[in-house]
Parts: C-alpha cells; sequence; structure tokens
C-alpha cells in the first residue's frame, strides 16, 4: 500500500516544505478520508460517548476547553468558558509583511511571528496529529488546502471538513494546488494571550496559513478561510460576498432570487425561516414593547423558497452572464446555522426536521445534551444560572439542505439587513428603519461600507452601541487593504444595474418588538409583485436621506400592514422630534465611518458618493451621480435630480 507522500508525488501534489517537515516529524499522524471517520474519532473512538479535550498548560496544569458528546444525530460539543461560545471580533492579527490595514502581528505583541510559528510548529509535532485536505469554495472554484490540529480536537476537523469540502488523498485531483493551511494549537491561547482567541494570518506570494490558536471554529475554521478567499479574490479582481441567498417562489409562480448581506446577526440564516403562523392562523407584524398591544397580518398561502447559500457567496468573474443582474455561487460544503430563535418545539420545524432526523452525523455547538441522547436545537446551554447561551449552532452539510440550488444564481433583490434597537422620544436610537426601504445603487454602496453591527448581536462579543463592521460587512474577516475591497465592491455594483437594493430592520421597528419579520414579509411581498412596479403614490423620499425611499402603504394579499411600520415618526412614540433626533445619531455614525475611506486610491466615483453624504446629498443627488436603470428598477418613472 502506498503512503501519502507517493499518492502525492503520482498526482503531482507539492506540499509546503514546512507541512512535509511537521508530518514526516510528527509524534503520530492520521490521514482522514472521511467526516464520519472525524466524528468516529471526536470522543477518541466511536465505542466511547463522552470524551473532555484538554491540554496540559505550563503554570496552570490540565485544562478543559470542551466537553464532547456522541449524540444520536451527531457530536455535541460545549465550551467550559463562556467566553469561547461566541466569536471574539478582534481575533486577526497579520503575521507577514504583505499589504495590509489590519493588526500586525509584531506591532501588538512587540516582536516577529516567526518566533511563535517556529514553537507551534515544535508542539505541534509533539502531538498526535489529525491531517485531511479540503476546498474551500465550490466548482472549482475557491482554494484548496490542508488542515492540521492535534487528533484530540477532531471535533473542531469535523466542523472545518463539513464547513469545506473534504478530500481524501485519492479524490484529490491531479495537480491540486495547496493554497492555504490551517493549523491548530490550542494551548497557546493560554501560554501566550492571556486566554483570548486569536487567529494569526501569514500570506506569502504562493501560501496562505492560518494558525488557529483556539478551537471555536468561527474566526479560523470559517471566517478564516473566508479570509484566504477574500485575499485570493482581491488578488484576481473579484469578492466573497458576506451573505445567504435564497430563491422564492409566489403561490402565482413568481420567481425572486434574494442575496441578503449584512454584518454579524444581521438576519442571513434567518432568510430561510418559514414565516410562524399564531395559533389564530395569523402572522404576528409585532409587539409594543410599552403597551404590548400586537398588531398581525392575515397571509391565506404563503411563498415557498429554496435555499442557496448560508453566510458566503463568491463572485467570480467565470459564472458573470453579463445580463446586467449579480450571479453568485455558495462558498462553503456546510452551513454553520444559528438557532437562537428555535426555542421551542414547533418554532423553526425546517431547522428541527434538519437537527433531529438527520441521515449523517452533525455538529452541534452550545447545545445543552447528555452522551447518547439525541441533540435538540431549542435546548441551548446556558451561560448562567437562567441565562441561555446566545450563540448555538449546528454544522449542517449543503446537500442535506431540502430543496437545495446547486447551480449559480442570478440575484434580482440584494437586500441588507440591520439589527436595530428600541426606540422612543425619550431614548433616541438608530431604531428609525421601516419594515423596508429602497435604496438607490449609490446608497447600497454606502451602506455596505458602513455595515453597522447594531443591537444585541448575538454571534459575537461586543456593545450594544452602534459599531461598524466594515465595507461588504466582511472587512473583519480580510487580511488586506480596505480601499481595494470598497472599489471592487463599488464596480461590482455598476456593473450590475438589474439588481435592485432594499434596507431592512431586524429586531426592533421604532418601540415594535419586530424579530425578523421584517425581511421575510419583504420576501412574501416583493415575490408576488414579480416584475410589477410600484406605483407613483406608493413610495416617496425618506426623511432620513440615507434610508433612501420609504413606503406610503403595503398590502400583503389584501391584509394591509400598519403605516406605523414602514414610517417610524408616524408611531405616538416616536414622533418627528424623536425621529429626527434618530437621523441625525445615524448620520453622524455615516460621516464618522465613511471619512476612512477618503483616502488617495478610492475609485472617483466612490469619491463622489462619500463627499455627497458628507455634504448632506438627498435620495436625488445619489441617483444623478450613480444612475439606476429605470426599466429594472422598482420605481414606476424616472426620478430626477434637482436642478
Amino acid at each position: 500500500m502506498k503512503n501519502i507522500f507517493e499518492v502525492l508525488e503520482e498526482k503531482q501534489i507539492v506540499l509546503p516544505g514546512d507541512v512535509v517537515d511537521l508530518l514526516t516529524g510528527a509524534k503520530n499522524v492520521r490521514f482522514f478520508n472521511t467526516v464520519e471517520e472525524l466524528a468516529d474519532a471526536s470522543t477518541g473512538g466511536r465505542e466511547q460517548l463522552s470524551f473532555e479535550v484538554s491540554y496540559e498548560v505550563p503554570g496552570k496544569g490540565r485544562v478543559v476547553e470542551a466537553v464532547v458528546h456522541r449524540v444520536k444525530n451527531g457530536i455535541s460539543a460545549n465550551y467550559t468558558e463562556k467566553y469561547m461560545r461566541r466569536r471574539d471580533p478582534d481575533t486577526m492579527v497579520i503575521g507577514d509583511d504583505l499589504p495590509s490595514d489590519k493588526t500586525l502581528y509584531k506591532d501588538k505583541y512587540g516582536q516577529d511571528f516567526s518566533g511563535l510559528r517556529g514553537e507551534t510548529m515544535a508542539w505541534l509535532k509533539e502531538q498526535d496529529l489529525a491531517v485531511f485536505f479540503y476546498f474551500a469554495g465550490q466548482h472549482g472554484i475557491g482554494a484548496g488546502g490542508i488542515a492540521i490540529a492535534p487528533a484530540n480536537a477532531a471535533f473542531f476537523a469535523m466542523g472545518l471538513a463539513m464547513l469545506q469540502k473534504m478530500l481524501s488523498p485519492d479524490e484529490l485531483p491531479q495537480g491540486f494546488s495547496v493554497d492555504s493551511v490551517i493549523f491548530v494549537a490550542p494551548p497557546f491561547r493560554h501560554t501566550h494571550f492571556e486566554g483570548r482567541q486569536v487567529v494569526v494570518h501569514n500570506r506569502s506570494e504562493t501560501l496562505h496559513e492560518v494558525y488557529s490558536y483556539n478551537l471555536y471554529p468561527g474566526p479560523s475554521a470559517k471566517k478564516g478561510l473566508y479570509g484566504v478567499l477574500l485575499f485570493k479574490g482581491s488578488r484576481e479582481g473579484w469578492i466573497t460576498a458576506h451573505c445567504s441567498a435564497v430563491q422564492v417562489f409566489s403561490p402565482y409562480d413568481n420567481f425572486t432570487n434574494f442575496m441578503h448581506e449584512g454584518a454579524s446577526g444581521g438576519g442571513k440564516s434567518e432568510m430561510f425561516q418559514h414565516i410562524v403562523r399564531e395559533e389564530q392562523g395569523n402572522v404576528l407584524v409585532g409587539e409594543n414593547t410599552i403597551s404590548g398591544e400586537k398588531r398581525f397580518v392575515s397571509i391565506p398561502q404563503l411563498c415557498g423558497f429554496r435555499p442557496f447559500a448560508d453566510d458566503m457567496a463568491m463572485c467570480h468573474p467565470s459564472i458573470q452572464r453579463d445580463n446586467g443582474k449579480l450571479t453568485i455561487l455558495d462558498a462553503e460544503n456546510g452551513w454553520f446555522i444559528r438557532v437562537d430563535s428555535v426555542t421551542e418545539y414547533g418554532r423553526d420545524p425546517f431547522l428541527e426536521k434538519l437537527a433531529i432526523q438527520s441521515r449523517r452525523p452533525l455538529l452541534f455547538l452550545n447545545i445543552e445534551t447528555q452522551p447518547g441522547c439525541t441533540a435538540l436545537p431549542w435546548d441551548h446551554i446556558e451561560d448562567e444560572p437562567g441565562v441561555r447561551c446566545p450563540n448555538p449552532r449546528m454544522v449542517v452539510p449543503r446537500d442535506m439542505i431540502p430543496g437545495i440550488v446547486n447551480k449559480p444564481l442570478n440575484i434580482d433583490v440584494r437586500s441588507f439587513g440591520v439589527r436595530t434597537p428600541p426606540f422612543t422620544l425619550e431614548n433616541p436610537s438608530y431604531g428609525i428603519i421601516g419594515l423596508f426601504h429602497i435604496l438607490p445603487p449609490a446608497l447600497a454602496w454606502l451602506w455596505r461600507l458602513v455595515a453597522p453591527r447594531g443591537h444585541g448581536n448575538p454571534s459575537i462579543l461586543g456593545t450594544d452601541s452602534m459599531e461598524s463592521e466594515g465595507v461588504g460587512s466582511y472587512w473583519p474577516f480580510a487580511t488586506g487593504k480596505m480601499i481595494k475591497q470598497a472599489n471592487l465592491l463599488l464596480d461590482q455594483i455598476i456593473k450590475t444595474p438589474r439588481t435592485r437594493y432594499t434596507l431592512s430592520p431586524n429586531q426592533y421597528i421604532g418601540v415594535w418588538k419586530v424579530g425578523f419579520k421584517p425581511q421575510l414579509l419583504m420576501r412574501e411581498y416583493l415575490t408576488r409583485r414579480g416584475n410589477a412596479k410600484f406605483r407613483t403614490d406608493q413610495y416617496q423620499p425618506a426623511r432620513c436621506p440615507l434610508l433612501g425611499y420609504e413606503l406610503n402603504y403595503l398590502s400583503i394579499e389584501g391584509s394591509k400592514v400598519p403605516t406605523r411600520f414602514l414610517k417610524v415618526y408616524r408611531q405616538l412614540e416616536v414622533g418627528h422630534e424623536g425621529y429626527d433626533k434618530g437621523s441625525e445619531m445615524l448620520t453622524d455614525f455615516f460621516h464618522t465611518e465613511l471619512r476612512k475611506y477618503l483616502q488617495p486610491d478610492l475609485a472617483p466615483k466612490g469619491r463622489e458618493i462619500i463627499e455627497a453624504c458628507l455634504n448632506g446629498a438627498g435620495q436625488e443627488d445619489y441617483i444623478s451621480i450613480l444612475p439606476m436603470d429605470y426599466q429594472y428598477s422598482f420605481f414606476s418613472h424616472e426620478i430626477e435630480a434637482e436642478e
């Protein structure tokens, strides 16, 4: 039987020299071929139902990072520290000298990364290693690589192998390019980083190394490889968008393809949720947080949908169809689904069925389990007594999603989601966004530069104040130059004039608690309309110019959505005075963030748009700078700029 290096040589696959040195010098190395093999290894063997992932840490002794259970529907892992159950937004540092706007390792820690890199390799050589090949991307577009982790962290490797396409050595194509490597060394967060999540990106002209010094998959197995795709795309002139995508069909056979972007917590995964009816059969739009009043709409038959992408989509030049619409391809092989909204049986039948009736092992994180039980998506582990972890997750292979779309998707509507806080006149905030707004292309670009992270984010550690996630809302995962990404994104918007743009809040509209209903009702409404345009009396410029155009009225299947959900200033608890305070807060935030982009290498058209915003531009000004294709817009007539 041929060893792994003979197989690679026959296939003309070249491993990086340091990887060869590590694998030939390590204590023990096992190459894994399937996710099922990694599932078996996650508890130290198929016969074991429980396993502690622990390491000896100098000065601290034995540290248990996670407790892993074998359950009937897969593997369940729970971190012993509350801090490790969500992604720390400040994990990334850059270990190389290639162009970057991100924090450099040598600046943050006062020394070159090469020293820690050598220590990491030495530590890995002393471990039993789990190794496998992967491909980050789809249909041959993306980046190949190899993952190297301590064998006792097989649950982490399992998650990575599900999120990206795992390849056995026999499956590797001739000349497979190893463009990236993930090295996993969990105890270093204690010995070098005061217990913090740290991921170091070390790039060269030919290889992108990712050093994961923690066992939460978010910043490394998922977003780390997102960084690999973004860096590759920045060199080749394309982006990987931070989005979900879904094909929706109405009861009248209208099809509309939605791409929903936004910062973490902005409603990407929720775009696949079914609208849950109340006991009476109506749909709850929202509940007044002061009076307790509830408002409903009646929708006899809801739209159906086919999922496409959950969090990342490649906008590669080779799949564009030159038809004026953006075409995307899912960048992942599996989905990292947050199930915090599933709080009891029946809340989301789609996700519940996926989780409970799985025909292959799934990975559950932050879900309360017992060895040998069935992991239930509503049994969230508690961060403290009576307080649920806000970030329960499950990793599901893409090919297990019912009705999944497997070919590139033309996008009709690009929506953008923002987590908004409650709003009253006495306690103003930026929660002034109505059910949904229509954005001109220039404003759509500005929202993607600012990308507010927003209120009550369940996925990452942070504050409830408005913070920017940066260009494309994927900037936290990018390793290169911010202006390069801004220019790529603007060029993409200019070249796709037939794709339309909307903006939706989630959590609150003014004083009303709405959850993710705004984007779901937008999905229902726009799909029913098909290519029909809005009547001229149905929309008007929003009172806050950054919100584009607001709706004057909206009915779904004859059920009217109250105007207070379309125009927040119509709420008695807000009024014009309160709304204007919120508008001022939002405008100040935009101005602060947008000034960062006024750098010499910003595209001239981008500079013109940003300077217009800083000078108080109105909606017509944005349209005059970057005209819309009215033939394919939402509008029934051209909106001319004021002279």
